[in-house]
């Protein structure tokens, strides 16, 4: 008994290890496999991702390779075209006061003293300084204020490709014209004022030219009424005579030193702002300015202001900088604020290529 007993016993435990075994064995082969199989699974996950990347960094890349082909052909493809004063040498005059201008003449409304000047004989493009004359005819003219003005084809500036708000169609009154063109300087405004007087441009020009001979501008003349023309020259001894006469005229005083004007076009409300910041400083008391600006002429500015009590008429041309007309103009302010009123002499200074420079100092 005892013995039948125990081979059946064994049998059974035989049996059990040899699954035990089999089991071990089957897991020991399956395991490397699954995580073979894994492994390779992550490792497509991570060529997938890797691949992306370069490709996105390809593309980041090629992108960031044309925006920096085009701001280079861009920068080589409009040059900075010098101005007349630049390619005449004007530049390179010096001055007491280092101003910025090439060009620049200040004097004493009542009494006609020249304060100071700086190649104030040059003959240069005045650019949208022009719109003072094109309003000192307009105004002069009397035309009715309130006539109804429509924006023409014409009135599109093929000159210097420059844009404006004033789309083809737009009716304003005269009067809005004039006070964009004075205050915002408005090309297509402007020039919509020229077109419409009565015999038509010709005839406006005309008389934009008749008017400079008039008060004695010997050295300008007037090609058309906006100033993108570099055809339109004149020196600052004969704007500084435009900027005494324009001053008599209350509507061109009032208009030019406007801060601010809106106008109602179609269900639209348009914004203008004067060009000249100066006109929103408290501390400048301006009777009457105009800005102009093309490549030919550089930068430019006409006041006539008030300082230390006195009147004052300021011209400056060919300002290489946008800000540096204002800053000759802070420059020209504080010095003369600071002369002696019982001290008079002439200082000398530098020559230069047209006139020479001279500051009176009184």
């Amino acid at each position: 008994m005892f013995c039948s007993h125990h081979i059946t016993f064994g049998n059974v435990l035989h049996r059990i290890l040899f699954f035990l075994g089999l089991t071990v064995f089957v897991v020991a082969v399956s395991l490397p496999q699954a995580n073979a199989a894994q492994g390779k699974r992550q490792v497509v996950k991570v060529s997938k991702v890797s691949k992306n990347t370069v490709v996105a960094k390809r593309k980041v890349s090629r992108t960031f390779g044309t925006v920096r082909r085009k701001s280079v052909v861009r920068a080589e493809a409009v040059p900075m075209r010098p101005s007349f004063g630049q390619i005449a040498g004007l530049h390179g005059a010096q001055d007491a006061l280092d101003l910025k201008s090439s060009v620049a003449l200040v004097i004493d409304q009542d009494t006609s003293e020249v304060l100071f000047s700086k190649n104030d004989q040059a003959v240069l493009p005045i650019a949208s300084l022009t719109k003072l004359m094109t309003g000192l005819v307009v105004s002069e003219a009397r035309l009715p204020m309130n006539d109804v003005i429509t924006i023409s084809q014409a009135d599109v500036d093929t000159e210097k490709g420059s844009s404006s708000r004033l789309k083809v169609g737009t009716e304003l009154t005269r009067g809005e014209l004039l006070h964009l063109a004075l205050m915002s300087s408005e090309n297509r405004a402007a020039h919509a004022l020229g077109r419409t007087f009565p015999g038509g441009l010709p005839v406006f020009v005309g008389l934009m030219n008749a008017k400079a001979q008039a008060i004695g501008m010997n050295d300008t003349i007037y090609a058309e009424p906006t100033g993108l023309s570099s055809k339109n020259q004149s020196s600052a001894r004969d704007l500084a005579k435009l900027v005494n006469i324009a001053y008599g005229d209350p509507t061109l005083r009032e208009l030019s030193t406007s801060p601010a004007h809106q106008v109602a076009v179609g269900s639209r409300t348009l914004q203008y702002n004067n060009t000249n910041r100066l006109v929103k400083n408290p501390s400048w008391d301006i009777g009457l300015q105009k800005t102009g600006y093309i490549s030919e002429a550089g930068q430019c500015l006409v006041m006539q202001t008030k300082v230390a009590g006195r009147k004052l008429i300021m011209v400056f041309l060919d300002s290489a900088g946008k800000l540096s007309r204002l800053g000759d103009a802070e420059r020209v302010r504080r010095w003369v604020e600071s002369i002696p009123s019982a001290k008079s002499s002439l200082v000398p200074l530098a020559g230069a290529a047209a006139g020479g420079v001279l500051a009176t100092v009184r």
